[in-house]
């Protein structure tokens, strides 16, 4: 289409720019025109459509650990930004994670599981509440908005927080649990890895979890607008996809002393607290999701899937 070319023509400059920031010698992004012009553009456009100027749209990113959420709500933003003169804001669930200090209470007051940041519960969902209801009214005043530093597992200092000084027009909201539901009590109860059985074996880490799901957390979603989902083909190609992340996050990290860079055996335990959700995602988000980009094992978008609201 004439209006696609058109906008690419306008956007290509910035956004190969923004990917060249964060690629690494060793590792490059492939196909990277291809991405922007036959799947990012298009998915702008249909935003574009639903945004309304008098409250902002809310656009909720989902995929699984490593699956390039960070750098296609990036690259969005760009382009709605660029071509369509929209006020975006992107933040992801991730900065919303609870204080190390406050995770630490949580594990000596529920299960020592929930000091790993990551799954439903150890984020702070009043703070997220709070921000979805002052980013929607009308007497919209100046937001300080929390962001989570992972090189040193605890929040940025707040001098570093984002400062959102007026309200956008779409807020593109990311993370790897983003729209996930809670499972049936009776699917509990079987262990899917190793880190279940070993140190979860009441299943009163996996009951809370689902519990933080099925309350608090379902609250928050249903406030989204639309939900795009990024769908690996299984969970062995994340965690291919999460090493390669924590290789590159050591390659950019100017200070390497304090990082608590993972191992390879650190990555895939932490992952496994990730997986009984991802697992569900995989089978339940395409059911939901209002557009879902369907991944190839070279990590790029093979084909996207738009079910009309």
């Amino acid at each position: 289409m004439q209006q696609f070319s058109l906008c690419f023509g306008k956007v290509k400059k910035d956004c190969l720019k923004f990917i060249k920031s964060q690629e690494t010698k060793a590792d490059k992004f492939k196909n990277k025109e291809r991405m922007i012009k036959s799947f990012l553009i298009p998915l702008c456009f249909w935003i574009s459509k639903k945004a309304d100027k008098k409250r902002p749209y809310f656009v909720g990113l989902a995929g699984g650990q490593g699956t390039g959420k960070t750098t296609i709500s990036s690259l969005i933003k760009i382009i709605l930004t660029k071509y369509f003169k929209l006020k975006v804001f992107r933040i992801s669930i991730d900065d919303f994670y609870k204080t190390r200090r406050e995770r630490i209470n949580l594990s000596n007051k529920i299960h020592p599981m929930l000091l790993t940041r990551g799954v439903p519960g150890t984020h702070d969902i009043n703070m997220m509440l709070s921000f979805f209801r002052k980013a929607k009214s009308r007497k919209f005043k100046r937001l300080k908005l929390p962001s989570f530093n992972k090189a040193i597992d605890d929040r940025f200092h707040k001098k570093n927080w984002y400062d959102l000084k007026v309200r956008p027009d779409v807020i593109i909201f990311e993370g790897w649990c983003v729209g996930a539901k809670s499972e049936k009590n009776n699917t509990l109860k079987k262990n899917i890895n190793s880190l279940e059985k070993a140190k979860d074996q009441k299943q009163i880490w996996r009951k809370y979890v689902n519990q933080q799901l099925k309350s608090k957390y379902k609250n928050l979603y249903s406030q989204l607008n639309c939900l795009i989902y990024l769908r690996a083909k299984n969970f062995s190609l994340l965690q291919k996809w999460r090493l390669k992340q924590e290789r590159k996050l050591w390659v950019k990290s100017k200070v390497k002393s304090n990082l608590k860079i993972m191992s390879r055996g650190d990555v895939i335990n932490f992952m496994q607290t990730y997986q009984r959700i991802t697992q569900n995602m995989f089978k339940n988000m395409p059911k939901y999701a209002s557009i879902i980009f369907n991944l190839n094992s070279n990590h790029q978008i093979k084909s996207a899937v738009y079910k009309t609201k």
